[in-house]
């Protein structure tokens, strides 16, 4: 077994604010990212994929095609949008790093060839605060 990791860059916006609460609530749980006009990060996103060595190619995948596959189904969908408003793999979600990166591995899984398992998705909010997910 082989890992495979693919390295993609985006930026987007989002607030934290949880609509059952009083604004004084959000506040006090979200500080400055409850902020009512938005806050954006310049998020680095790693995707992990395992598998089997090809005879072949010498791949578990091409780095290219699983770029091609992160752009096309999450990159295009998320890069520069408002996550609240504008991405469907977030609607009705809280907009935090952990639900992000748990709606990027429903996007990704749906769309890997076979023999090629995604291991990990680990989202870089700021170069200090990262989450990863292995799946539930």
């Amino acid at each position: 077994m082989i890992f495979l990791t693919r390295v993609e860059h985006f930026n987007a916006a989002h607030k934290l604010y949880n609509e059952a609460w009083s604004k004084e609530k959000n506040e006090e749980e979200f500080g400055k990212c409850a902020n009512e006009n938005w806050h954006g990060h310049n998020y680095d996103l790693h995707v992990t994929v395992k598998g089997e060595v090809s005879a072949d190619t010498g791949f578990v995948i091409n780095a290219s095609t699983l770029g091609k596959l992160i752009n096309k189904f999450v990159i295009e969908e998320i890069d520069h949008k408002n996550l609240n408003v504008d991405v469907a793999m977030m609607k009705g979600k809280l907009c935090s790093a952990e639900n992000l990166a748990i709606a990027i591995w429903q996007q990704l899984s749906l769309h890997l060839p076979p023999g090629v398992i995604l291991h990990s998705v680990k989202l870089y909010e700021t170069p200090r605060i990262f989450v990863e997910y292995f799946g539930s």
